[in-house]
């Protein structure tokens, strides 16, 4: 199935295994010597456990330990580069294409009708929404999907991230997901990005009217060449389209959409008077 995600140790040869299988080896192939499992959490500030689940591909490899791997195994960045597979593998088949021309972009445009965009969103919210749309699924189903969302974020933190706008409907801020304290959280957050110096970020709102793009979520990525492709999604389904007349036809209708919402200003009062109605 496209969504499924495992609860025990994945197939061989997924990019979660094979980040096991090196993180194992170079523990037992050291220059300096076999360091044990208790010894590299030590050196990286963390558990026994979560060293001996990695190994043995049992999700999620926390963020923040790929770079250090990379700087105690002295690897020039192959744990990281597992790692960015790995995330890519966390979604769904239909998602990885765009996870993958996401992770590479110099700029992102992004439109989204009823909810904050998984790159500005934060883990309650996120979590709330994965909750509502699985409402059978385990808590660690839930922790892993929401974690792979969030891992998501580290572009916009690299030394030169993406230059990203973002164009939200007023009802994403209105719509309360999670309740009114992770609300209030998210539109902090929301907030938070509006102030970086690569992130744009607007609020279309009601009074709007009808629009070329009321239909779904749309995103338009440019790659380093400058090609620009389009991504639309919707419940069951998400398409990546490069046709010069279409990307042409999207970016008309992105523009429309930042010349009609609020400026960035205006768009942040409007986010900071919402949270204090909660």
């Amino acid at each position: 199935m496209a969504d499924q995600h495992h609860d025990v140790t994945e197939d061989m040869g997924s990019p979660r295994t094979k980040f096991g299988e090196a993180l194992k080896d170079a523990r037992e192939l050291r220059q300096e010597g076999k360091l044990s499992q208790t010894a590299l959490a030590k050196l990286a500030r963390t558990s026994k456990s979560t060293i001996s689940r990695i190994e043995n591909a049992v999700p999620p490899i926390p963020s923040h330990l790929p770079v250090i791997f990379d700087q105690v195994f002295r690897t020039d960045g192959i744990f990281k580069r597992l790692y960015d597979e790995t995330r890519v593998n966390d979604f769904p088949s239909r998602y990885r294409l765009r996870m993958k021309l996401e992770a590479r972009a110099i700029a992102i445009a992004e439109w989204s009708p009823n909810l904050v965009p998984g790159l500005l969103q934060t883990t309650p919210y996120a979590r709330a929404l994965f909750r509502a749309g699985s409402p059978r699924a385990t808590e660690h189903e839930i922790t892993t999907r929401a974690e792979a969302r969030i891992a998501r974020q580290e572009l916009l933190h690299k030394g030169s991230p993406p230059d990203l706008s973002i164009v939200i409907c007023e009802a994403v801020i209105r719509r309360s997901v999670g309740g009114s304290d992770v609300m209030r959280g998210q539109l902090a957050a929301l907030l938070a990005h509006g102030t970086r110096y690569t992130t744009i970020v607007q609020v279309l709102p009601f009074s709007t009217g009808s629009h070329l793009l009321m239909d779904g979520s749309m995103s338009i990525l440019t790659t380093p060449d400058g090609t620009r492709v389009v991504y639309t999604e919707s419940l069951n389904s998400a398409v990546i389209d490069d046709d010069p007349a279409t990307v042409r036809a999207m970016s008309r209708a992105y523009d429309v959409l930042t010349a009609t919402a609020l400026p960035p200003t205006a768009s942040a009062q409007v986010i900071r008077e919402q949270m204090e109605t909660l």
